[in-house]
């Protein structure tokens, strides 16, 4: 696969570039040269061919080619809500959930949450999240990138919410939970809630419930905060 960067640009068959330092660096990384080939795409749909044209010291000047309607994405748009990881847990479950499909990412904070970010810290955490969802994107081939939401408290997230679009399910142990193959059979949008290390508290679950999240297992065995909703989207990859 050809060399792909994203491009927060319009973009049109023909148009001449100078690109932005961010991507400029990634291409002089890879030691292109004028002539080389790469894919170009900008997240509103389909990538197009691109050649490189001159190499500066801090910026790369492209030329666009023509445009091609790739589209990649899951036929069932997800969005995955979860407490956030500690660590840098976190950094791999964006890059691996834009990897299976993702199409949005909210981190919460919830009762149990070890990580508690507010203010420039939180805005700052949250431009690297969505930094290694591009890249991400980049190496996966997808021609959209999933927006990664400013960090919210869990009882602030549910209480913005509108009505029901689609599925909304939490992930839980209750035993009224329902098996996970029934992810298997979504068929629209889906909105996945997951807590963070320990869980959601049972009056947190409660509030999921009552906004309209139906219990949902992942089996008998306790995964992780960052292992739980990958599981579940792995699912709803092979759904679509």
């Amino acid at each position: 696969m050809p060399v792909r960067v994203h491009l927060e640009a319009p973009l049109s068959e023909g148009a001449a570039l100078t690109l932005p330092p961010e991507p400029s660096r990634h291409i002089q990384v890879l030691r292109l040269q004028p002539g080389d080939a790469l894919t170009v795409f900008n997240g509103e749909g389909g990538e197009w061919d691109a050649t490189v044209t001159r190499m500066g010291r801090q910026d790369v000047d492209l030329r666009i080619g023509a445009h091609h309607r790739a589209e990649r994405e899951l036929a069932c748009p997800v969005t995955i809500a979860l407490g956030m990881p500690a660590n840098e847990r976190m950094d791999a479950l964006v890059e691996k959930a834009t990897e299976l499909g993702v199409a949005a990412i909210q981190p919460l904070m919830c009762a149990r949450s070890v990580l508690k970010l507010a203010g420039d810290r939180a805005e700052k955490r949250r431009a690297h999240w969505q930094a290694v969802a591009v890249a991400a994107a980049e190496q996966s081939g997808r021609t959209r990138v999933p927006a990664v939401a400013p960090i919210l408290a869990l009882d602030r997230w549910l209480g913005a919410l509108g009505p029901a679009a689609g599925l909304r399910h939490v992930l839980s142990f209750g035993p009224d939970a329902a098996a996970p193959a029934t992810l298997l059979q979504a068929r629209g949008p889906v909105l996945l809630l997951s807590g963070p290390e320990g869980g959601l508290d049972p009056r947190e679950e409660g509030q999921a419930r009552q906004a309209g999240f139906a219990p949902l297992s992942l089996g008998p065995r306790v995964l992780r905060a960052d292992t739980a909703p990958l599981a579940a989207l792995s699912l709803l990859a092979l759904a679509g």
